[in-house]
């Protein structure tokens, strides 16, 4: 089989000055991609901002042969990311890919939140996304073609200590995925979330030389391929860890029924509520739906299966 290209196709990459995003960039230009590398250039915590990290993985690009283009509008703003989009505009005429990769860590303990914690957290992550997307959203569904991979995290999907802020960031996404991923269908719009594990500058400390392992580069192939025409998913998430490359996803499981369910009933039989054995994966509220309509009209009470 050929190799995966890009045919000058224009992928906006949040977050790209550095770690996974750098990683994604430098690919993806490699096999043909013009990218708007957007970085706002400041801290792991969001203070500051500088040129320089964008404008270098410009240059590495461009070293390789590339077309890329530096953006330092920030993407926790609706201007912010109308502007990143119109950066791929003035630039390259089109969008056909959004990465939101943008990040920040804020970590503290739930008891000791604060909104100066909490809110920017949400803006970058999950704001960000929505306010860089929505605008390309407009473009990809005019073409009948465009590809979105979204940054979730195992924080959110399995909920990590001292990061309420983050973890409810990237959950959000996994929401976001879904729901666009039902909505691109018809225009041919693949949306998918990666929960990568990678030694970047937000997790050095945290890893130390055990996370040595963790290159974001082995990120990468999953993300240039859900980036790429030959995917052929939407709305799943992808683990992706130091090559390990793993599915996550929503499970249903039989359940109880009974018709004058009561609150000793929840409690009496809990074990078979919980019981995954012959679970179903949902593609959307409409599987769920469809299985609590027939539970109900059959009236078989019980543990279901």
């Amino acid at each position: 089989m050929a190799d995966i290209g890009y045919d000058g196709k224009v992928a906006i990459i949040t977050g790209a000055g550095g770690g996974l995003g750098r990683s994604h960039a430098l690919e993806m230009a490699h096999r043909g991609a013009r990218i708007v590398v957007n970085d706002l250039g400041g801290s792991v915590s969001g203070e500051g901002g500088d040129v320089s990290a964008a404008q270098a993985v410009v240059q590495e690009i461009e070293a390789l042969g590339g077309e890329a283009v530096a953006d330092t509008n920030s993407v926790a703003t609706a201007e912010g990311g109308k502007a990143v989009v119109q950066t791929a505009l003035d630039a390259f005429g089109t969008v056909d890919i959004v990465i939101n990769n943008a990040g920040i860590l804020r970590d503290k303990t739930f008891h000791n939140l604060t909104p100066e914690l909490l809110e920017p957290v949400l803006q970058v992550h999950l704001f960000g996304a929505f306010y860089v997307t929505q605008p390309a959203w407009q473009i990809m569904r005019e073409k009948g073609y465009g590809r979105v991979i979204n940054t979730s995290s195992n924080s959110g999907i399995l909920g990590n200590f001292g990061q309420a802020n983050y973890g409810a960031a990237k959950m959000g996404l996994v929401g976001f995925t879904r729901v666009l991923a039902n909505e691109g269908r018809k225009a041919n719009i693949k949306v998918n979330a990666i929960a990568p594990v990678a030694k970047t500058r937000m997790t050095e400390e945290l890893f130390g030389a055990a996370g040595d392992p963790m290159a974001p580069e082995l990120v990468t192939p999953v993300v240039a391929y859900l980036a790429s025409e030959d995917c052929d998913v939407t709305g799943e998430i992808y683990s992706v860890a130091g090559g390990v490359v793993a599915r996550f996803f929503i499970g249903l499981t039989p359940g109880y029924y009974k018709r004058d369910l009561t609150v000793e009933d929840v409690r009496d039989h809990l074990d078979d509520i919980r019981d995954v054995e012959g679970f179903i994966i949902p593609e959307g509220p409409q599987d769920e739906l469809k299985k609590l309509f027939e539970t109900v009209s059959g009236g078989t009470e019980g543990k279901l299966s």
